[in-house]
């Protein structure tokens, strides 16, 4: 699902890109342009099923965080 959902998002308006970590925790990560965006991902249709199989099927708890990236550094 994780593949099929990054596939969908890079189709949307102001998808900047995908980061993902599958170990015990699922942890995914998506980067929009605008809120406007965020808002028009979280309700496209094909996403709600993927959001509705995750709370049935996959994890007891999530926590959605919308935040701002301010600033970008590594090694």
């Amino acid at each position: 699902m994780a593949h099929k959902t990054e596939a969908l998002a890079k189709q949307q308006k102001g998808f900047l890109g995908m980061e993902s970590a599958r170990e015990k925790t699922g942890i995914t990560i998506s980067y929009w342009e605008t809120l406007e965006d965020i808002k028009n991902w979280k309700t496209q249709s094909e996403h709600l099923i993927a959001q509705q199989l995750g709370k049935e099927k996959w994890y007891k708890k999530y926590t959605v965080r919308v935040c701002k990236v301010e600033r970008e550094y590594g090694k």
